[in-house]
């Protein structure tokens, strides 16, 4: 029933986010006045829906270090921002597991668009019971999603399972040395579908319980904190653009409570983590 009730809440969050495929078609028609023949970098500057960007992505996967012609799979993939990235800038194969079906269809339609659907997709599921084959990937990624997931034991067992010995693990992830304050937890479980966030020494335990070796994790709340007040301000202006584009625009909860997570990384009491590890 917690499973369930998360997933819901997830659902509900992603299905209203103002970053949403027909927020970044406005945006198409509105800079370049078309939506055809577009090209993978046009959408970079409207679909990178985690901190830092492309630059983040490129930091992630070299630590990891991605090679022609892998196999990645990202966990909670979004609207497909990193999937598409990487299947045109590494020359790999990605597949996406994202949870809202919204987001899958938004993905796939932003996928045909850049002709990316010979080597990248993003598929509805669930990071707990992946439906992939055991040894199939050569790199399982993450960004700012594990946050959402309620059995973060399960996740990095699937992980583990389904990459090929040798196979990298990477993810950045929201971190906090302290719990939140009941108040806070609340506001980030109505506005943001947060889930009790991990301490740096937690992530590192669930790894290694899941079998992972070699796991080296870098702390990013300083490189998060003005990425993060740079990103309140674009939602803001967002909402007000994705009323006029008729497109979601966030729910209120969710407008307060980026409000203060800002707040609670400037304060240091929530951060950032890149962790890689391997099987």
């Amino acid at each position: 029933m917690v499973a369930d009730a998360a997933e819901s809440q997830t659902v509900f969050f992603y299905s209203q986010h103002p970053i949403s495929c027909g927020m970044i078609l406005a945006k198409l028609q509105a800079g370049g006045g078309h939506t055809r023949n577009v090209q993978p970098p046009e959408l970079w500057p409207h679909d990178q829906d985690h901190f830092g960007g492309t630059s983040a992505t490129d930091a992630l996967v070299r630590q990891a270090g991605i090679a022609k012609g892998m196999h990645v799979v990202d966990f909670c993939a979004g609207l497909g921002g990193t999937v598409r990235y990487l299947a045109h800038c590494y020359d790999v194969t990605v597949t996406g597991i994202e949870l809202t079906p919204s987001r899958v269809a938004g993905a796939q339609q932003l996928m045909n668009l850049v002709g990316l659907q010979d080597r990248a997709r993003v598929i509805q599921g669930d990071v707990m019971d992946v439906e992939l084959d055991d040894e199939c990937a050569d790199m399982v990624i993450s960004q700012e999603a594990l946050c959402h997931v309620p059995d973060l034991h399960r996740t990095m067992a699937e992980a583990f399972r389904i990459l090929k010995k040798g196979g990298r693990l990477a993810f950045t992830s929201w971190i906090a040395d302290r719990p939140l304050s009941e108040a806070d937890a609340q506001l980030m479980w109505d506005g943001m579908a947060i889930q009790p966030v991990q301490s740096i020494a937690g992530y590192r335990g669930l790894v290694e319980a899941a079998g992972f070796r070699q796991v080296s994790t870098t702390d990013l709340t300083g490189e998060w904190a003005p990425i993060l007040t740079q990103r309140l301000a674009m939602y803001q202006t967002l909402r007000g653009e994705a009323q006029l584009a008729g497109t979601p625009t966030g729910h209120d909860a969710f407008h307060r409570s980026y409000v203060r997570f800002v707040e609670l990384v400037q304060q240091g009491a929530l951060g950032g983590i890149r962790l890689v590890a391997v099987k």
